[in-house]
C-alpha cells in the first residue's frame, strides 16, 4: 500500500496494514456523522461503515509530527475516560514521556486555577471526542489543540487532528496508541526504523481483572498439580485373582458334597426313628 501524500520513509509496511486490519481499526459503527464522511470508504450490507485505512495512516503520521513539535514532552496529555483506553494512555505516556489522565476527567482541570489538579498542557490526545467531551470543551476555552481517535459517528467539534479509527474496541485502541508512540520515538531518533520496536503491542491492550484472576488461579492449580508426587501402582495379576476365585469355589462345592447321597426312603427312615 503506497500513499502519495507521504514520503517514502513514512510509508506503511505490509505488516502495519495487516495489524490494523486484524485489530478491526477500519470497522466503524452503524451511524455516521456528517463531518466524518470524508474518512468513510464504504458501507457494508449489514450497515457497518468502513473507514479508509489510508487516511488513518496519514493522520497518524500527522499526529506524531505534531506531538514531536512540542519541545517538552510533559506538555502533552493523553486522556481516556473509556476503560478500554486507560491502559493504552498510561503506556503511551510512559514510553513518550508525556502525562496521562486515565478515568474520570475532573471538570476545571484546564480552566480552574484553584483546583489541585490544574494543568496547562500545550497538546491534548483523547481517545473518544464524545466520551472525553468535557476535556475537549475545556481545551477549546484555553486554545489547546486536540488530537482524537474518531469513529464514524464521532463529532469533530473542537478537534484539530482527527485520526479515523475504531475507538470502541480494546485491540484497535491499543494498536493505535502503540503505533503513535512508536512513530513519535522514531521521529525523535530514540528508535531506529531499521529494527523492530522491542515493546510488544500486547502491553497497550486492556486486560480484564476477572480474566487475570482466572488465569492466575488456573496457573496456580497447574503448578500444584505438577508438584504432587507421582506413585506407580503395581499391576494386578489376573492369575492370582483367578486362583483365589477357583479355591473359594472348590471349598464351597466340597461342603455340598459331604451331604448324604440318599433318596427319599432314607430320609423317611430317619424321620421314623426319631422321637417325633
Amino acid at each position: 500500500m503506497t500513499l502519495s501524500n507521504l514520503p517514502a520513509v513514512l510509508q506503511p509496511t505490509d505488516e502495519d496494514i495487516q495489524m490494523m486490519l486484524s485489530a478491526n481499526v477500519h470497522s466503524g459503527t452503524k451511524n455516521s456523522d456528517d463531518s466524518m464522511k470524508d474518512y468513510i470508504w464504504r458501507r457494508r450490507q449489514d450497515g457497518i461503515y468502513i473507514l479508509n485505512i489510508g487516511k488513518t495512516w496519514e493522520k497518524l503520521m500527522l499526529a506524531a509530527r505534531v506531538i514531536v513539535a512540542i519541545e517538552n514532552p510533559r506538555d502533552v496529555i493523553a486522556i481516556s475516560a473509556r476503560p478500554y483506553g486507560m491502559r493504552a494512555v498510561l503506556k503511551f505516556a510512559h514510553y513518550t514521556g508525556s502525562n496521562s489522565i486515565a478515568g474520570r476527567f475532573t471538570p476545571g482541570t484546564f480552566t480552574n486555577q484553584i483546583t489541585k489538579q490544574f494543568k496547562e498542557p500545550r497538546l491534548l490526545v483523547v481517545t473518544d471526542p464524545r466520551t472525553d467531551s468535557q476535556a475537549v470543551k475545556e481545551a477549546s476555552y484555553v486554545n489547546i489543540p486536540v488530537i482524537a481517535l474518531c469513529d464514524s459517528d464521532s463529532p469533530l467539534k473542537y478537534v484539530d487532528v482527527a485520526i479515523p479509527a475504531n475507538n470502541k474496541g480494546k485491540l484497535s485502541i491499543g494498536l493505535m496508541y502503540w503505533m503513535l508512540a512508536r512513530e513519535v520515538l522514531r521521529l525523535r531518533g530514540a528508535v531506529s526504523r531499521a529494527v523492530e520496536w522491542d515493546v510488544p503491542v500486547d502491553l497497550f491492550f486492556h486486560r480484564d481483572i476477572e480474566e487475570l484472576k482466572r488465569a492466575d488461579e488456573e496457573q496456580a492449580a497447574k503448578a500444584e498439580q505438577a508438584a504432587l508426587p507421582v506413585y506407580e501402582a503395581e499391576p494386578i495379576v489376573d492369575e492370582v485373582v483367578e486362583d483365589v476365585v477357583e479355591a473359594t469355589y472348590e471349598a464351597t462345592a466340597t461342603g455340598f458334597d459331604a451331604a448324604p447321597d440318599a433318596g427319599w426312603d432314607a430320609a423317611a427312615d430317619a424321620t421314623a426313628g426319631s422321637n417325633w
